[in-house]
C-alpha cells in the first residue's frame, strides 16, 4: 500500500487572480492494481447550528477549542472519491454543482489537474442526494456532465428523492434540498442502477446501507488485493463531534437517532479491522484510519 500526498497547479499565475481559482490538493493511495484519490469540490460554509444545535454549550465550546474551530462558521471540506483500476473510472458522489454553493462545484478543474476530463469518468456510484453529493449531476445549462458514465444509487434513496411527498415531509429548511434531487435524478430516472444493501456495484465495490443521515444512505466497501478500504460519505460527517460522541444525535442528519446508531457501528468496525477510509467533509482529504480514544474515537490521517 502507498501513500502520497501531492499538489496540483489548476491554473497557470495569470489565472490564479479569478474568483475561485485555487491550488489543488489531492491524496493518492494505490492498493496493488487500484488506484484511489481524493478529489477537492471545494468547502461548504455553514452556520454553527448545523452541526451543534441543542448540544450542551459547554461541551461544545470546549471541543471547538481542541479542534480549532472557528467561532462564526464551519467550513469542512468536500472530497470526492475517485477509483482506477486500468478498466474502470469510478467516481463516488458528483459535487455541488454550479448551483449550491459558490466555494464549491470544483470536481471538474480538480479532475483537469489529473488529467482527465468527465467522459474519461465510467461510473458514478452515489452515497446520498444532499446537494454537495448530487447536484453536480448537471452543469448550468442543466445538462449531464458525466455523459459517459452508468450511474449507481441506493433502491432506497432513490425512492425517497423521487417520492412527491418528500418535499412537504423533509421540512421547510430542506425542501429545497427535495426539489433539487427530484429534478437532477429525473434526467437519468430511466438508466440509473438502484442496488441494494450488499449487493456488488462492481466487481470489488460493495454497497453497505448506512441509513440515518438520509434513509437510504450508502457506502461503499472496496475490496483490493492489498486490503478494504471505505467510503463512507457522510456516515460520519466531521472530524470532531462525530468521533469525540459519535453518540450525540446531529442537526445534520434528516434522522438523528438512527443516524447515531449507524455512525457507532460503523466507527466500531473500522476501528476493529484498522480499515482505511474516505470521508466526505473530513480533513487532509479525508483519507484516514478510526483509533479508539479514552471516550468515543479520534481520526487519523496516518495509513
Amino acid at each position: 500500500m502507498q501513500l502520497s500526498r501531492r499538489h496540483f497547479l489548476a491554473a497557470s499565475a495569470a489565472a490564479l487572480a479569478l474568483p475561485y481559482r485555487r491550488a489543488w490538493a489531492a491524496t493518492t493511495l494505490t492498493m496493488g492494481p487500484v488506484r484511489i484519490d481524493s478529489l477537492s469540490d471545494g468547502h461548504l460554509e455553514l452556520p454553527l447550528d448545523f452541526t451543534f444545535a441543542g448540544l450542551p454549550e459547554a461541551e461544545v465550546s470546549a471541543l471547538m477549542a481542541r479542534h480549532g474551530l472557528a467561532a462564526g462558521a464551519l467550513t469542512p471540506p468536500c472530497n470526492l472519491t475517485l477509483l482506477r483500476d486500468g478498466t474502470n473510472t469510478v467516481l463516488f458522489d458528483l459535487g455541488s454543482g454550479p448551483d449550491f454553493m459558490p466555494t464549491a462545484g470544483k470536481v471538474i478543474e480538480a479532475l483537469e489537474a489529473l488529467g482527465l476530463a468527465p467522459e474519461d469518468v465510467t461510473h458514478v456510484l452515489i452515497t446520498h442526494g444532499h446537494p454537495d453529493h448530487l447536484w453536480g449531476l448537471l452543469d448550468e445549462f442543466d445538462e449531464p456532465v458525466f455523459t459517459q458514465a452508468e450511474y449507481m444509487i441506493g433502491q432506497a434513496e432513490f425512492d425517497y428523492w423521487m417520492d412527491p411527498a418528500t418535499v412537504d415531509s423533509i421540512g421547510e429548511e430542506r425542501a429545497s434540498f427535495a426539489i433539487g434531487a427530484s429534478r437532477r435524478l429525473e434526467v437519468v430516472a430511466d438508466s440509473i442502477r438502484k442496488l441494494a444493501d450488499g449487493e456488488e456495484a462492481l466487481p470489488g465495490i460493495t454497497a453497505r446501507l448506512t441509513p440515518g443521515h438520509t434513509p437510504g444512505h450508502l457506502a461503499y466497501e472496496i475490496a483490493t488485493p492489498e486490503g478494504a478500504l471505505m467510503v463512507v460519505g457522510d456516515a460520519i460527517g466531521n472530524h470532531h463531534i462525530a468521533f469525540e460522541r459519535p453518540d450525540w444525535p446531529s442537526p445534520s442528519d434528516q434522522d438523528p437517532p438512527l443516524a447515531a446508531t449507524t455512525r457507532i457501528a460503523l466507527l466500531e468496525r473500522l476501528a476493529a479491522d484498522a480499515m482505511p477510509f474516505i470521508g466526505y467533509h473530513l480533513p487532509q482529504g479525508g483519507l484516514g484510519r478510526v483509533e479508539k480514544a479514552e471516550t468515543g474515537y479520534r481520526f487519523t490521517g496516518e495509513i
